[in-house]
């Protein structure tokens, strides 16, 4: 009689909290039906490919199908892994990476950080919408504008003529194509990418900065000993999703800003996926990297997630 007063109380309980849910989600179905198209599209283009995978393990030919294509295992792997070009890409990949991260990175936390000292609001938001704008230009476009700006006979060549100086030959010299990359990425990006960081700024209590203005400090001391350490769990929450996609250096500014004269620099697992996937039709080589990178950026994601958590910082999970 026990056991079945127990397990009375534990159905009761348990379809008390399915009608509270089904409570919650009535009440906000109108956010559940916004949430609606997100989940459908990373369903549709995120989900259902991770079908397609298989054909990194197979010799695909298009006109047999992925089932019935012959299994090869992981001939495609130790093709990519020996291959002259393999070595080239990784670094070209993980340096333009790199350089982003550690260039690219502060800036916005620095620019969220200057721009929320500025009290009046009609400079703040004038500030904010210009630096917002290149972010939702095309590459197609952002890119052909800085080409036009750099190339031989642009407006920047034209200035240094003007002071007599040589042409710099910026678009096909690959001692400035990385360069170029990682400037024009930051100065297109870095007002979007402080938006995160303003929002959690303006989460701040206020009373903290009433309190350090009553200790006597400064507008110094409060950005140290107040907006930093505020910052600090957002700051390390976006170091860590970069850090997975460090093997995604960029394949659409690198696609438009970059020709053959620069490939020793400028080649990446992006644009040669795109090569021989799309150009050259070898569909389970293009797959066999792509499912290396996503490896690669499992494990740096982990491993970052695990090194921050150990420090006592908020992480993903």
């Amino acid at each position: 009689m026990k056991t079945s007063g127990k397990s009375t109380g534990k159905l009761t309980g348990n379809s008390t909290g399915l009608s509270n849910k089904w409570r919650q989600i009535k009440k906000y179905r109108n956010l559940y039906w916004m949430l609606l198209p997100t989940l459908i599209y990373f369903f549709i283009f995120h989900y259902i490919p991770f079908a397609g995978i298989s054909i990194a393990f197979k010799d695909f030919q298009p006109f047999v199908g992925i089932a019935d294509s012959p299994w090869v295992g992981l001939k495609h792997f130790s093709m990519i892994y020996h291959s002259e070009d393999f070595y080239q890409l990784l670094v070209n990949t993980l340096l333009i990476s790199g350089y982003r991260l550690i260039f690219g990175f502060p800036v916005p936390i620095i620019f969220a950080l200057l721009l929320n000292e500025v009290r009046k609001q009609s400079v703040k938001k004038t500030v904010q919408t210009i630096t917002y704008f290149p972010h939702f230009l095309s590459w197609i476009v952002y890119g052909g504008l800085i080409l036009s700006f750099i190339s031989p006979a642009g407006i920047i060549n034209e200035i240094l003529k003007g002071f007599g100086i040589p042409a710099i030959d910026f678009v096909t010299g690959p001692d400035y194509f990385r360069s170029i990359l990682v400037i024009t990425g930051i100065l297109k990006d870095f007002g979007w990418g402080a938006i995160i960081y303003l929002a959690a700024l303006s989460s701040i209590d206020p009373q903290l900065y009433e309190a350090a203005t009553v200790d006597g400090s400064g507008r110094w001391k409060k950005m140290i000993h107040v907006t930093l350490p505020a910052l600090l769990p957002t700051v390390f929450l976006m170091l860590i999703i970069q850090i997975g996609y460090i093997l995604d250096a960029g394949f659409e500014q690198i696609f438009v800003m970059s020709n053959p004269t620069v490939y020793g620099v400028s080649d990446i697992f992006d644009t040669y996926v795109y090569r021989i996937g799309i150009e050259q039709a070898n569909f389970s080589e293009a797959t066999a990297i792509g499912l290396f990178k996503g490896v690669v950026g499992f494990i740096l994601i982990v491993s970052a997630n695990r090194i921050i958590k150990r420090s006592g910082e908020p992480t993903l999970w």
